[in-house]
C-alpha cells in the first residue's frame, strides 16, 4: 500500500514535464514532505494504540473519532 504522498509523487513525475524547474521543485517538496509523513503516521499509530485499544470505563474511542481529534479535521 503506497502512502498518499507516495502516490502525489508518482502521479507528479507521471503527469508534469520533469525538465522544468516548478515540477523539479513541487517533486522536492514532496520528497521532504514523505518524512514528515511517515513520523506523523508513526506517531498517531503509537497514540492510537495507547487511546484506541485501552479501556475507559468498558469503552473505547472509535478510529474515526480518534483521526478527527489528532488532526483536527473539523476545523478546516
Amino acid at each position: 500500500m503506497k502512502t498518499p504522498m507516495q502516490e502525489m509523487l508518482e502521479w507528479v513525475r507521471a503527469t508534469l514535464p520533469m525538465d522544468l524547474e516548478t515540477p523539479q521543485m513541487i517533486e522536492q517538496k514532496i520528497e521532504s514532505m514523505l518524512e514528515k509523513e511517515k513520523e506523523v503516521m508513526c506517531e498517531f499509530a503509537d497514540e492510537f494504540e495507547i487511546e484506541c485499544t485501552t479501556l475507559y470505563d468498558g469503552r473505547t474511542m472509535s478510529p474515526e473519532r480518534f483521526f478527527e481529534l489528532t488532526f483536527n479535521t473539523k476545523e478546516r
